[in-house]
């Protein structure tokens, strides 16, 4: 399941966070990157125990956490501290699939890959090339969105990111274990959640028929769910 998610960041905060970056140093963005993507990996990438970094990446977990279509999408239970990366012209990342299973900085936490997340930085007319295209069971998607955009798609899929041959593309990125493992089964609850909100709109949410479904919404999360 592929889900493009509109402005977790409004234009003003997208503004900060370019002024932020731009004045911070980077580095080889294959610090990051496993045996298998290094070889394919080719950008630049804030330090992530930088200040920048840190700033910016608690930034983007409280937009996340302020963001329902998210919260519904991915149902997180743990998400890793948000990276951010630069392409400038000549800059791509070769097709990979992301680790299993990522440590998080300073601490004995692990976390299972479930979900990736782009957060774009950069305006799509910014830049020429650095479509992010995945590769899934539907075929191949290619994404570019507007700054402040999203996507959200399964770890498990092959991905690249095309060769910027214009300008600079900016992007946060990061993964996320989700309460629920089985890509399947958490789309079914998407679905179903959103089907809720809709029928809440039109009938209140105290129409009896939106009461049950919000009950079997629950009590699935309750079958499924690893907390």
């Amino acid at each position: 399941m592929l889900i493009c998610i509109p402005e977790v960041l409004n234009k003003h905060e997208v503004a900060y966070f370019r002024k932020t970056m731009a004045a911070a140093a980077w580095e080889d963005g294959r610090v990051t990157a496993g045996s298998q993507s290094s070889l394919v990996k080719n950008n630049l990438q804030l330090p992530q125990d930088g200040a920048a970094a840190r700033e910016l990446g608690e930034h983007v977990l409280q937009a996340l956490a302020d963001c329902p279509t998210f919260v519904s999408a991915a149902l997180p239970l743990r998400i890793f501290p948000p990276l951010f990366n630069s392409y400038g012209a000549g800059h791509d990342f070769g097709l990979h699939v992301d680790n299993a299973i990522r440590g998080v900085p300073g601490s004995a936490m692990r976390i299972r890959t479930d979900l990736s997340c782009t957060l774009f930085l950069s305006e799509p007319d910014d830049y020429d090339g650095g479509e992010l295209v995945i590769e899934d069971r539907v075929g191949r998607q290619e994404v570019k969105l507007a700054a402040g955009d999203l996507v959200l798609y399964p770890s498990t899929s092959l991905h690249l990111v095309r060769k910027v041959t214009r300008g600079e593309r900016v992007a946060s990125f990061f993964w996320l274990q989700s309460m629920i493992r089985d890509n399947v089964a958490r789309a079914l609850l998407f679905d179903l959640d959103q089907a809720i909100q809709s029928l809440s709109n039109r009938l209140g949410a105290g129409d009896p028929a939106c009461v049950r479904l919000t009950g079997i919404y629950h009590n699935l999360i309750r079958k499924w769910a690893e907390a």
